[in-house]
């Protein structure tokens, strides 16, 4: 396997909504399925905040100037696959996931899914995103579309 030791740090930043029990090992484990499937090499730090739609919209506005609340935003902290080093680790800091949990929620009624796995959805786009993937032109959207579902299957989890 291209990586075992993959720390992934969880923050609940929300009050809104109760984190389902199960939720934070299903993030863990959308986190190092995304990175087992990309082969990427060597220990991994990514860090997932669970927030509100007020606060997503809040940060959509500060970063994208885009304001309007959204499900998921990346922040990566690497680029070209080089990446920043945790140097008490060694770990490779990928970057930040902020995935609203309303939005989530909200998604998930619309698509007729768990809302477990919506946010596990949102974790594993958001996860290509931290690895420079993008979908801004229709043959990208294609290639992280698959790779989205790839993930997904592998964690039991079909794609609608």
């Amino acid at each position: 396997m291209a990586n075992e030791k993959v720390r992934v740090v969880i923050t609940d930043a929300q009050k809104k909504l109760r984190v389902p029990t199960g939720m934070r090992m299903l993030i863990r484990r959308a986190c190092t399925a995304v990175l087992r499937n990309e082969k990427f090499d060597g220990p991994a730090e990514v860090s997932v905040t669970f927030v509100d739609n007020l606060e997503i919209r809040r940060l959509n506005a500060q970063f994208r100037n885009i304001d309007s609340e959204t499900d998921v935003l990346s922040f990566p902290l690497g680029e070209n696959g080089e990446y920043d080093i945790n140097h008490d680790t060694g770990a490779k800091l990928l970057g930040d996931v902020v995935i609203s949990l309303e939005k989530a929620q909200e998604q998930a009624v619309t698509f007729g899914h768990s809302f477990e796995r919506e946010a596990c959805y949102l974790t594993v786009h958001s996860m290509l995103h931290l690895l420079g993937y993008d979908h801004m032109q229709p043959e990208e959207k294609r290639v992280m579309r698959v790779k989205e579902e790839e993930v997904m299957t592998q964690l039991g989890l079909v794609v609608v």
